[in-house]
């Protein structure tokens, strides 16, 4: 036996409690697998399409034909995909700064956004290092309600002469409150461009793609963004990030990523082609895979006494579970469980470090066969009381089971014998 037989049991538990919501998943996983093969369709994808080019990547079909498939999956105008973004807030800056002038105001209705985000803005960091307010524009926010939703009465009003985007943050971050649903955004939305004219919402939506059957565009968004080794690489991804949406705004993202007058037009592919085609068509089964390890935790958790976000039995807008730990220790033992039975670095001892961008230190654990990958199992969390653990990703929901449950063990100082 892999665990302990009190372990075996409780785990079995977990799994009949979490039965009727796996199904809610895999339905939506089949929605989803169907939306991603009729784009591939739509857009003739070919073997001819995974060959790279070199250079400046002039006139190449496979990453024209990915942009496409992207456009058509997310139901936008025109869609970047490309592995020289190097991630989900580079994904994001791109889109502020290619859609923001000095002057201008970014309006943020989801509170505080998330670590990284706020140095990319000027609101923490060093001066100088060309924030978008060292660049003149200028930042407000509106706090969500109780309730966690977008309080989008309170955001109209704080719409002015001035305010130019409308920052929407989907997942959680580091918060304890769930993920906003597409029906959540488009409330908001419908309210907000109600405002006046020349508005750009502009949703983050890193942990969210192919979590519901709907995506940001589809709520009344203008534009989204988001990292391809989280959902939509689907694992198979090695780097990359999107943006999708209305074609002015993506085409200004472009100009940030490249130069002014060049855009999407360039950008050599190198052979990367093939895994983010392949990993767009794993995407849904994948996130589907790490929505189950979602709950399995969860319901694990709960039936332990811990607080968790969201509960078991919820509906879901992103991958991330949030389990509160209560103690510095309980967090690193966790984190530790987590990373001991991973299948890449099994070895390594997570230990919190000031990671950049980061308020706080912060405690980090995944074996990823690519480097900071979300999608694949992992765990991490700031330093900081109540001491919650963030789980997100699992490729193979078995293969997060037993990672899971390493870190059931792990927390609970029950000898591992595997």
């Amino acid at each position: 036996m892999f665990f302990s037989e009190t372990t075996e049991e409780k785990a079995l538990l977990a799994e009949r409690k979490a039965a009727g919501v796996f199904k809610r998943i895999e339905a939506a996983a089949a929605f989803n697998q169907r939306k991603v093969i009729s784009a591939m369709r739509s857009a003739r994808v070919s073997e001819a399409h995974f060959a790279g080019t070199t250079g400046y990547g002039y006139n190449d079909a496979g990453r024209e034909a990915l942009d496409r498939v992207y456009a058509s999956v997310f139901k936008a105008g025109e869609a970047l995909v490309r592995h020289q973004i190097t991630s989900g807030t580079h994904a994001i800056a791109l889109c502020l700064f290619g859609n923001l002038r000095p002057g201008d105001e970014l309006l943020s209705v989801t509170g505080k956004p998330y670590d990284t985000v706020l140095e990319t803005i000027g609101v923490r960091g060093a001066r100088g290092a060309g924030s978008l307010m060292d660049f003149g524009v200028t930042y407000k926010e509106v706090a969500l309600r109780p309730d966690g939703k977008i309080d989008a009465e309170a955001a109209r009003k704080a719409v002015n002469a001035r305010t130019k985007v409308v920052f929407i943050q989907r997942s959680r971050g580091y918060d304890w409150r769930g993920a906003l649903s597409i029906g959540d955004i488009a409330d908001a939305v419908s309210v907000i461009k109600n405002t006046r004219e020349g508005l750009v919402v502009f949703v983050d939506n890193c942990y969210g793609e192919f979590v519901e059957e709907r995506e940001p565009i589809e709520a009344g968004a203008d534009l989204a963004a988001g990292s391809l080794i989280k959902n939509p690489g689907g694992g198979a991804a090695p780097c990359g990030g999107y943006v999708a949406g209305a074609p002015e705004y993506v085409r200004n993202a472009a100009y940030r990523l490249t130069a002014p007058g060049i855009g999407g037009e360039i950008g050599a592919t190198l052979g990367v082609g093939r895994l983010l085609f392949q990993g767009l068509y794993l995407a849904p089964h994948v996130v589907a895979e790490s929505l189950k390890s979602a709950v399995f935790l969860a319901a694990l958790m709960e039936n332990e006494g811990y607080r968790t976000s969201p509960p078991s039995d919820a509906s879901r807008s992103d991958i991330i579970q949030a389990v509160e730990l209560g103690t510095p220790e309980r967090l690193s033992a966790f984190c530790k469980g987590i990373q001991y039975g991973s299948a890449v670095d099994s070895f390594v001892t997570p230990e919190p470090w000031p990671m950049p961008g980061y308020e706080h230190e912060v405690i980090m654990a995944a074996g990823a066969f690519v480097q900071g990958a979300s999608i694949e199992l992992s765990a991490d969390g700031p330093m900081k009381a109540p001491y919650i653990a963030y789980v997100q990703g699992g490729l193979v929901y078995e293969g997060a089971k037993l990672g899971i449950l390493t870190a059931f063990e792990h927390l609970n100082g029950i000898s591992h014998n595997g």
